[in-house]
This record gives structure tokens, C-alpha cells and sequence, in this order.
């Protein structure tokens, strides 16, 4: 049975983390190891976490640092992970207890990502939507990226697969530290470089829609600094795939995939920051990489160039 080893990086999160770790050591697949890294939290979060090792001394393992962050702590975690899967569980989120049993036909053949499926739900567990996604049996990592960039809204989230340990350690990848955006930056990477990867039709990762989610925060400095971020991400991403294996193709799709992405974070902004920010989309010359293949895009494609507000009004 193949060793799995699930990171959870954790901060103040004192309200959740009970339901989180239950949720992973309750699984039915039992060759576990559990690696928590608390990023400096404030609050009684640990005195939880002791607890938890009293109990499972044999399976956690437990890192306590200064706060850097979500990209370092997972980092921290990939370190000294000695599974020959990673997972990744953020720690006000839970999965299902049947989750990574129903995977391990997966992991027996040896598939370097295992794509699963997620659902919304409110902090008291009410399911609220499965996030729907492309099921397709073993292809390429590559197959997979052409595939899911047009089909597929949560591509780059880090905690919907199931990674080969060896494919992370091979080409060394990490997550961006102190750069918002983490798994925009890394996943897309990680995909291409799959040799096998699967799209499973397996529900099982509980996605919690709570207030203090940090995907949900109303700080507005934040907001403008995520996505000049998201800009800095597509530029190591764009000089990244120069030296992939991969197909003109997919590069192509590739940058269709970040601009879109980018493209539909403009509105966040402000009027006055959003001219800025179109300035530095325009230095990159973004709006070329939408690909024209009839005459609707076309007149999409021609509206970009002069008027991206508008081109998002009518997208």
C-alpha cells in the first residue's frame, strides 16, 4: 500500500483544525503520515495540535516557524514528506472519510497526479455545490493541461490531486514564496511535467466557504497586490515552458489559460488602478495571446485590444 503524505499548514485556525485532522486520521486507507506546520499561529492552536500527538505519535509529524506564509509552509512540508504521494489539506477545509480509499486503484498503477473532485460547504458542513470538472481516464500531463484549460475553473488549486512525490522532488519544484496566488503559480508547472495523470469523477475534498477565507478577504491593498502577483506568476510561468518538452500547442494554451485568468481579476480593481494595471498587461502584449478561430472571436479579439473593460462586459 502506497504512503501517503497529507500537509496541512496551519494559522489561527483554532475553530476548524479539530474537523480538519479528524477528517484525515478517520480515513480508511491507513498508511498515512500526517505533517502539520504551524506558520507562527497566535492563537490555541497548538495546545489542539498536542493533543492530536499524544494520540498519533506515530503518524504526525510536527513543525512549529515563524509565520513566512502558506507558500513556505508548504514548502517546509514537501522537505520532509517521505510519502510516495503528497497531498495537500488547508486547515479550516476537511475531506471525506472515503477519499483516498477510493483513489488507491490510482496509486497502484503508479499515476503521477490524481485528479479529484471538491464541493462547497458552509462552516456547519451543509453541502452547498459540487465544483464540477472534465473526467478522463490516463493521459499525459500535457494532454491533461489542453484538456482542462478550457473546461476546468479549479485547474490550478493545489489541493484537488493527489502528486507522486517523485515528480515533485525531480524537478524541484516549490511554491512562490511571499507572492499571493501560490498554486496559479506552481500547478499549471506541475501538470506539464506529469508523465501519467488521471481525472477522476471521486468527490471527496470538503471546500469550507467561511468569512476569514483568504480568498474572500476585502483588504483592497491586498487585492492590488494579488494581482500584480498574478502578473510576476505568468511571467515566471511564460519563461518557465520556454525550456518544457511540450508542444507549440500547448504553450499557446498555456498563455490563453494565464491571460484568461488575469484578464477576469481586472474588475477587482478600481478604476483609477485598473488603467495601471491594463498598462501592464498591454507592456506584455497579453490580449495577443487570445487565439482567434471564428468570426465571434474575432470581434472579441479586436474589442480586447482597444477596450478590456469592455471585452470582460461582453465575455
Amino acid at each position: 500500500m502506497k504512503k501517503i503524505s497529507v500537509i496541512v499548514p496551519i494559522y489561527n485556525v483554532e475553530k476548524y483544525i479539530k474537523r480538519c485532522l479528524d477528517s484525515i486520521l478517520m480515513q480508511k486507507y491507513q498508511n498515512l503520515e500526517l505533517i502539520l506546520i504551524n506558520d507562527g499561529s497566535t492563537d490555541n492552536v497548538e495546545e489542539i495540535i498536542k493533543t492530536y500527538i499524544e494520540k498519533y505519535p506515530n503518524i504526525i509529524k510536527y513543525i512549529k516557524k515563524e509565520n513566512t506564509g502558506l507558500s513556505d509552509t508548504r514548502n517546509t512540508g514537501m522537505e520532509i514528506a517521505t510519502g510516495d504521494y503528497i497531498m495537500f489539506v488547508d486547515s479550516d477545509d476537511y475531506i471525506s472519510q472515503n477519499l483516498l480509499n477510493n483513489l488507491k486503484p490510482y496509486m497502484n498503477k503508479n499515476i503521477e497526479m490524481i485528479k479529484f473532485k471538491a464541493q462547497k460547504v458552509t462552516e456547519e458542513g451543509e453541502k452547498l455545490e459540487i465544483m464540477e470538472g472534465p473526467v478522463f481516464d490516463v493521459m499525459t500531463g500535457e494532454e491533461a493541461f489542453s484538456k482542462m484549460c478550457f473546461e476546468d475553473k479549479l485547474m490550478e488549486t493545489a489541493w484537488l490531486y493527489l502528486y507522486k512525490t517523485e515528480l515533485l522532488k525531480r524537478n524541484s519544484f516549490k511554491f512562490a514564496k511571499n507572492l499571493y496566488h501560490e498554486d496559479f503559480g506552481l500547478i499549471p508547472l506541475i501538470i506539464l511535467k506529469a508523465k501519467t495523470f488521471v481525472s477522476t469523477n471521486i468527490c471527496g475534498y470538503n471546500y469550507v466557504q467561511s468569512f476569514n477565507s483568504i480568498t474572500r478577504t476585502k483588504n483592497y491593498e491586498k487585492t492590488i497586490k494579488k494581482l500584480y502577483d498574478l502578473l510576476i506568476h505568468y511571467d515566471n510561468i511564460i519563461n518557465s515552458i520556454k525550456s518544457y518538452d511540450i508542444q507549440s500547442k500547448t504553450k499557446e494554451n498555456v498563455k490563453i489559460f494565464c491571460t484568461n485568468s488575469i484578464l477576469l481579476k481586472i474588475n477587482d480593481l478600481e478604476k483609477k488602478d485598473r488603467k495601471k494595471f491594463i498598462k501592464e498587461i498591454r507592456k506584455r502584449k497579453m490580449t495577443k495571446n487570445i487565439k482567434v478561430r471564428n468570426l465571434k472571436q474575432l470581434v472579441k479579439r479586436i474589442i480586447l485590444e482597444i477596450n478590456i473593460p469592455l471585452y470582460l462586459k461582453i465575455r
